[in-house]
Order: structure tokens, then C-alpha cells, then sequence
């Protein structure tokens, strides 16, 4: 469902997938070719949610914010299953583990790694090209070949998927 939250409509680029049981609402902007996943929660009714261009979010992830303090998530981003997102800003080709919670005014540098179920605390800063994992996160070490081509290969795959679904007809 999409909802317009006090004169604030979401605006969801029309190459975007969103899968059913999805709930978006307010001040919400979703890039083109990005994808939003089953029972996924977005809701930009206390400050911006800015989505970039062929991010994922997967199942029964949650996005919210705290006032003043927009939630960000830049081009290329995969977001885990069951992933929470608050007022944090996601830099572009990271991949957050599922299960993880990313609080407020944390910052995950381009192209890192959070590991699955990880906690990334209030303004913690992940480096660019480092996998960070644990509860609280804490940088292991700086990402290898392996890591980034399989980053890329689920960012690819799930631009690919949101397309391939986008274009079904649901049996029921």
C-alpha cells in the first residue's frame, strides 16, 4: 500500500519494483530500477527516506527516522532480509548483512560490508571497502575480490529479479 502522509506522496520511479504487502508512506523517493521486497515497511513520516538508483530492499526489512534527520540510501545498495534502517545514511555499492540494524547518523562508506545481524550504533562510521560484523559492528578487515564481485553479482541479480516480477501478472 501507498500512502500520501499529510500532502507528502511518495515518489517511486516507474521502473521500480514493489512487490506486494508493501507499505509505503510520505516523503519517500525511490530511484529508478530499484526494487522493494515482500512485506517491507518504508515510512517517511518524520523526515525524508531518499532511495537511489537499483537498490534492493529485501523481506521484511524496516525503514524509518527520527525528526530532522533523513534516512539515505545512494545508488547500487543492498539491504538484507529483515534489515531496520533508521536515519542512517547507506553510501553507494554497500550491502547490509540481514538482519542487521543500522541506528541514526551512522554512515556505511561506499562499497563496505556489514555482516549479517550486525548492530551499526548512532554515528558510528563503517570505511569505504571494509566488512564490519558483530553487535556492535566492528571493522574486520578491508574487503577481498571475492567479496566485491559477489556484491555486485546480488546488486545485478536483484535489478534483474525486480524487473523479471515487475513484469508478472499474479496467479490470484
Amino acid at each position: 500500500m501507498i500512502y500520501e502522509y499529510y500532502g507528502k506522496k511518495p515518489k517511486i520511479a516507474g521502473s521500480a519494483y514493489i512487490a506486494d504487502y508493501v507499505t509505503i508512506t510520505g516523503d519517500v523517493e525511490i530511484g529508478e530500477e530499484s526494487s522493494v521486497w515482500f512485506n517491507t515497511s518504508i515510512r517517511g513520516d518524520v523526515a525524508p527516506t531518499i532511495i537511489g538508483n537499483k537498490v534492493n530492499i529485501q523481506d521484511n526489512s524496516v525503514l524509518h527516522q527520527s525528526p530532522d534527520n533523513p534516512l539515505i540510501l545512494e545508488d547500487e545498495v543492498t539491504v538484507g532480509h529483515s534489515v531496520i534502517l533508521h536515519s542512517c545514511k547507506i553510501r553507494k555499492k554497500a550491502l547490509i548483512g540481514m538482519g542487521s540494524t543500522i541506528l541514526d547518523n551512522a554512515e556505511i562508506g561506499e562499497g563496505a560490508f556489514i555482516g549479517a545481524g550486525s548492530l551499526v550504533p548512532p554515528g558510528k562510521v563503517i570505511p569505504p571497502n571494509s566488512m564490519a560484523f558483530g553487535r556492535p559492528a566492528k571493522v574486520i578487515r578491508e574487503l577481498n575480490d571475492h567479496d566485491i564481485s559477489e556484491m555486485k553479482r546480488i546488486s545485478r541479480e536483484y535489478a534483474e529479479k525486480g524487473q523479471y516480477y515487475k513484469s508478472l501478472k499474479p496467479l490470484s
